[in-house]
């Protein structure tokens, strides 16, 4: 997964694929927002020279469709290694229920219109969320290029990211997660999502700055 919402340009790719072929690695690449990205376009790590042979890329509906919690994916790799994978999945998890695979046959068949949908809407929440949130004292936003999902680094607060997304909820019913599951880099970060309704975002992000004030009084004041 990518915390950060960060996309990777053509030559970083480039460079990892170096590095797979000097060492004969296989490459893993998580795909799920391949269709939600915004300034910078996505490019299919696969599709890079003499990478398909080598190149695992995973797919999913739950973040291009808002089909989350439905548990429906794919995996795009060379033939043999699929054959071990389908072995493994049918051991694992047999089938999924008939209307999932009919939801995401739909969904497939149609994906590029709501995908160009859901893109849009991400694009104007990440636009609403960070104007009204980078400007408070003591947040550093950090505006994704990808995604629903912005960082923001709250130790100017004076609160570890635990505190603050604790306190927050407990004192404004607004719930943000601690990002320093995603490794310790992230420590002193939370994560919130934007993907609800226009209204609720903006009420959400007052109450934010209702908080950051209360706590950081100096820092609103400046």
């Amino acid at each position: 997964n990518n915390p950060s919402g960060v996309v990777m340009t053509r030559d970083e790719l480039a460079a990892i694929a170096a590095l797979a072929k000097q060492h004969d690695l296989w490459v893993i690449v998580d795909e799920v927002y391949a269709a939600l990205t915004f300034e910078r376009p996505h490019v299919a790590f696969a599709a890079l020279p003499e990478m398909a042979a080598r190149t695992v890329a995973v797919g999913s509906l739950s973040k291009s469709h808002a089909m989350t919690g439905w548990r429906c994916g794919w995996a795009i790799a060379p033939p043999e290694l699929v054959r071990h994978m389908g072995n493994c999945s049918i051991a694992m998890v047999y089938g999924l229920p008939g209307f999932v695979m009919q939801g995401a046959l739909e969904a497939v068949e149609a994906t590029d219109a709501i995908a160009a949908e859901m893109r849009a809407i991400y694009l104007r929440r990440r636009e609403l969320v960070y104007a009204a949130l980078a400007p408070l004292p003591g947040l550093r936003c950090m505006k994704p290029e990808a995604g629903m999902f912005m960082l923001i680094d709250v130790r100017a607060t004076g609160l570890d990211a635990e505190d603050f997304a604790w306190g927050l909820y407990r004192e404004h019913g607004v719930s943000l997660i601690p990002a320093s599951a995603f490794g310790a880099c992230l420590e002193g970060h939370v994560r919130l999502c934007f993907a609800m309704k226009d209204e609720r975002l903006e009420e959400a992000c007052r109450r934010i700055a209702r908080f950051v004030a209360a706590h950081r009084p100096a820092l609103a004041a400046e």
